[in-house]
């Protein structure tokens, strides 16, 4: 039986945080699925195709068990229809854990076969976030050690990064 894990978020934008989870995650199941959230809950600067490449193009040739989805709705239903076992979530923090034990509770609860696998990212990646990053990348900062260069150079573009307005 092939163990399958989903790795959710929204990913605007990946980060190099992300990537260590997924790396690690990666060598832990037979195939995971970095799903993209659709849902508009939470405003997002790129859009789902957007976020889509730019994860293709800087993470994933190297990981062959690792695949793209994107899902709405309550992700143990994406689960279900894709056959996983687990929940893969990384924690910076413990700042984290509390919100991520609920969301693991809640999930467990809708659907008793998935678990919520916690890994905690590197040390050096532990206060990054795709918040901060955008924040960072908005008002003209190196973001360089961050994100992978493919996303560094997509802020930059959205930002417009050197184009100062008003006066």
């Amino acid at each position: 039986m092939e163990r399958i894990a989903v790795y959710p978020g929204t990913f605007d934008p990946v980060t190099d945080g992300h990537i260590n989870i997924i790396k690690r995650a990666a060598k832990l199941f037979d195939k995971v699925i970095m799903a993209v959230s659709s849902d508009n809950y939470k405003k997002t600067l790129f859009t789902v195709e957007e976020r889509l490449a730019l994860i293709k193009e800087c993470c994933l040739e190297d990981l062959p068990n690792v695949e793209l989805g994107v899902f709405d709705g309550l992700l143990v239903d994406y689960l279900e229809s894709k056959g996983a076992i687990a929940i893969i979530r990384g924690l910076r923090a413990v700042s984290d854990f509390e919100y991520e034990m609920q969301m693991a509770s809640v999930n467990h609860l809708l659907n008793e076969k998935v678990e919520t696998v916690f890994l905690m990212t590197d040390a050096e990646y532990s206060f990054i976030s795709s918040s901060i990053i955008k924040n960072v990348a908005a008002l003209g900062g190196n973001i360089d050690h961050f994100v992978p260069m493919v996303v560094g150079e997509a802020l930059r573009k959205k930002y417009k990064v050197g184009e100062r307005h008003g006066g």
